[in-house]
This record gives C-alpha cells, structure tokens and sequence, in this order.
C-alpha cells in the first residue's frame, strides 16, 4: 500500500453515523500517522423508506448496503452500530468484526419540564419505535401510551418540542456521541430497562483477508469489549433475532477471564416475560447456552409471535 494508506471508512450519512465517523477518524490518525481516513457516506433503504422498517429488511436495512461497499470494493471499512446488525441473518462471507472500547449501554428519557419515568402521568404520550423498549414500558408503566417513531435522534428530539410526544426514550450512548447527553432527563437503570444485544458498541466490519488494515485498527479493538460482543452476537444469532424481535441482554465482566450474560424475551405487548442468566469463560459458548435456556422456556413462540404482526 506504499507509505500512505488510505482507508474508506463506509457509513450511513446521518448525524449521528457522521459523529461515529469522525471519532473513529480521530482514532485512525492517532494510533497510525501514516494513514488518511476518508468518508464514504451511503445511502440505506431505511434512510430513504419511512414505512416500517420490516418492509425494507428491518435493521438490516441499515447494515446490508453499508458492507457492501466494502465488498464490492468502494469502501475498506463499513462502520456500523452494534445494535443494528440483525440476528436472523449471517455477516457476509469473508468479513470479520472488530470491537472498539464500548460506550454507555444505558436507555434514557427526555422530558421537557425534567419528569422521572416513574413520575409521569397516565396517558404519558412516550416516543420510540423499539420493539423491546416498548414491550418492556408496556410491562413497567402500563398507564403510558407508546407512540411509535421513527427518525434519527434530532428529529425524536424535535417530537417532544413540537407536542408530538411528551417525551421519548433514546439511547445515552447517542446523546453523548452528538454531545447532548445533557438533554437526558433520566438515566434508566438496566434492570428496569434492559439494554439491547449491542447497546453502545460500534463494530468495524472489514474483510478478513485485509491484514494491512487489521493491523491498523488492532491498536483500538477492545478485549473486553470484543468477548462481550461475541457472547451477545451469539445469543441473538441462536435466537435469530429479527426486527420485531423484543429481545434485551446485557454481557459484563464480574471477575477475571469471566462473562455474565442475562437475556429476557417479551411479548410484543409485555403480557410475557422468559428470562435467563449464566456466567462462564467463554463469549460463544455462553451466549448459545443462554439462548438454550431461553428456548426450552418458550422463546421461540413467543418471538414467532412478534414476527406475525
């Protein structure tokens, strides 16, 4: 590749893609001076559909077209959202992920005039579009009424000005990345909200036989990051995971060498609730056998039934 490498760094355009863009960037420069990062922004079906997004592929409407420019050769790199990357389908042949340090897995609320979750009235009008976290709301806070939304963070944000909604639920690790975590009214704890499989990780899709760029970014792949990743990846691959999916689970490090990864699977209304927890050494092993507890306690009825609707 000669003294200077040049790597093209896909992602969709969005604010919050562009704002993940120029921090890995910054990265990219930091920890190798002889390289020069360039953007390559592209345009998804979800960007331009705002129907609902299993008509376009769900959350792969996101992340099929960005890898693609990878393999067919616009782009050296796909930068995606974690969360984003379906379960029910596999990565592309050929592609690995890596794993950068992981940001704040927590949900939060905003609300204009600063009222906790638990504090708000009935008929609270509450924007978000995630099968979880409403199934998870309808279960905690029957008495709210969820109004479905869709749109990067600006525009949920821009509901609560307009009337729209009286407040909306967003992830923390978005906030901070645009630099409004200041907006959050509430943190909400994980075990009132369970994260998503893949809150606040970011993945570097490349292809596996690219070793000039793997050796450039193994400087910010992260350890504990990565098993955390592999061990969630996994539970939602062995649940094949989907868009309609209310499925929340949450991998940490309790000790040395050690994973703990708890998983819950809803009814879409939150009338049901399977639940599982292990901990072991390692990443994959645990997470296919968290998601075995789950389906010899039902899960696959109960996410079939959200695939119906």
């Amino acid at each position: 590749m000669g003294m200077t490498q040049h790597i093209r760094i896909a992602s969709r355009a969005s604010a919050m893609a562009t704002a993940q863009v120029n921090w890995l960037m910054a990265e990219i420069t930091r920890t190798s001076p002889g390289t020069v990062p360039e953007f390559v922004p592209i345009t998804t079906a979800g960007d331009s559909w705002a129907g609902p997004l299993a008509e376009v592929g769900g959350k792969g409407a996101f992340t099929s077209a960005v890898a693609r420019a990878v393999l067919d050769g616009r782009a050296d790199l796909a930068l995606h959202c974690a969360k984003d990357m379906p379960g029910d389908e596999s990565e592309p042949d050929g592609t690995v992920c890596l794993y950068p340090r992981r940001d704040d897995v927590h949900d939060v609320l905003v609300h204009p005039a600063g009222t906790k979750l638990d504090d708000l009235p009935v008929g609270t009008r509450i924007g978000t579009s995630a099968p979880r976290r409403i199934a998870q709301l309808a279960a905690s806070h029957p008495h709210l009424t969820v109004v479905a939304v869709r749109g990067n963070a600006d525009t949920r944000l821009g509901l609560t000005r307009s009337g729209d909604v009286d407040a909306v639920i967003l992830a923390l690790a978005g906030l901070r990345r645009l630099g409004r975590e200041a907006e959050a009214t509430e943190i909400i704890d994980t075990d009132r909200m369970m994260p998503a499989l893949g809150a606040g990780q970011l993945a570097l899709q490349i292809r596996a036989d690219d070793q000039d760029l793997l050796d450039v970014l193994t400087p910010l792949t992260d350890p504990a990051a990565t098993r955390a990743a592999l061990a969630e990846r996994t539970l939602l691959r062995a649940l094949a995971g989907h868009c309609h999916a209310p499925i929340a689970g949450h991998a940490t490090a309790p000790a040395a060498g050690e994973l703990h990864l708890a998983a819950r699977v809803y009814t879409p209304d939150g009338s049901a609730m399977l639940a599982a927890a292990r901990t072991g050494p390692d990443p994959q092993t645990l997470g296919r056998a968290v998601a075995q507890d789950l389906i010899a306690q039902g899960a696959n009825d109960l996410l079939a039934s959200s695939r119906r609707r």
